[in-house]
């Protein structure tokens, strides 16, 4: 890896954490995740059980597809 690749890498790293901050810190009111149809929780007494399934399904969709797009070059 030559240097301009590494500061190409940085650059892009920093542009996506921008990014992911960006939609959780504006888009926290308008995106549920963790609170989609499809996520299990239960409560019994004293007693809570909480799995997150649809919101584990979409952010596995959505690294996965970044991915994608980072191997394809």
């Amino acid at each position: 890896m030559e240097p301009g690749d590494v500061g190409r890498l940085l650059m892009t790293v920093g542009v996506v954490i921008v990014i992911i901050g960006a939609v959780f810190y504006f888009g926290g009111r308008f995106i549920r995740l963790g609170r989609l149809p499809g996520d299990i929780h239960i409560r019994r007494g004293n007693f809570t059980f909480y799995f997150p399934v649809a919101t584990c399904i979409i952010l596995s969709l959505l690294l996965s597809a970044i991915m994608w797009l980072v191997r394809r070059r």
